[in-house]
């Protein structure tokens, strides 16, 4: 009986000690966000911050939930090398790195994402209108990024 309450207990402490997986699809005009619950199982979307702003959001965020890592999308073309916007990522990713040098961070490919997003809108039935707020596209981009993250690493 001990045996199984300790087991118990322990499974709860360590599902207590783990962080959220936040990813970003960064723009620079905006930056969408999502973020998996503590247990690290499900991707929802968090927000669309500007981003002059994003390193302030960082600051408030981290400081009232832990993070374990930061996944960053990373535009690829179809010859998988890097796509051009990456030289206003690269200054993003190094910023991010310097500001919090023990965060985890890493890349994720996100090429089709925002195809991706305005399907799911579709599919989800927003009507045009609402499929046309690009803050909303960049915060369902974040979540797929996020949710193939996930999956690339079985989480």
């Amino acid at each position: 009986m001990t045996l199984i309450i300790f087991t118990i207990f322990a499974n709860h402490l360590k599902t207590e000690l783990l962080g959220r997986i936040m990813a970003i699809d960064y723009g620079r005009k905006r930056v969408g966000i999502a973020v998996t619950d503590p247990m690290q199982i499900i991707a929802t979307g968090l927000k669309t911050v500007q981003a002059n702003e994003i390193f302030i959001f960082f600051k408030a965020y981290f400081a009232k939930e832990k993070v374990d890592a930061v996944v960053v999308g990373y535009p690829r073309q179809m010859n998988n090398e890097a796509s051009e916007s990456v030289k206003y990522i690269n200054p993003f990713i190094k910023k991010l790195k310097k500001e919090w040098p023990d965060m985890l961070v890493e890349l994720q490919d996100e090429r089709f994402t925002s195809k991706m997003a305005s399907q799911a809108m579709i599919d989800g039935g927003l009507k045009k209108k609402d499929r046309q707020n690009k803050a909303l596209v960049d915060e369902i981009s974040a979540t797929i990024i996020l949710q193939s993250y996930m999956e690339r690493k079985k989480i």
